[in-house]
């Protein structure tokens, strides 16, 4: 995996391309102004902070009910 730094007006330039980068396991430190703004990586990359509160592919057809949702959060 590989990490960069990068300009913002070359990630607007060319966001495409960086999305793909991501997709592949790349991760890129974004600067404005010789300043870092934010780090761009994949889920993947960050899965240990993510927990899973609740699996929405388990709901039922037709959807649940707003407060049952709300119970399991």
């Amino acid at each position: 995996m590989a990490k960069s730094v990068i300009g913002l007006k070359e990630l607007r330039g060319n966001a495409e391309r960086y999305i793909e980068r991501v997709k592949r396991g790349d991760s890129f430190i974004v600067v404005r102004r010789s300043r870092p703004v934010f780090k761009i990586s994949s889920p993947e990359e960050e899965s240990e902070l993510w927990e899973t509160v609740l699996d929405f592919t388990k709901i039922k057809k037709g959807g649940i009910p707003l407060r049952e949702v709300l119970a399991r959060i």
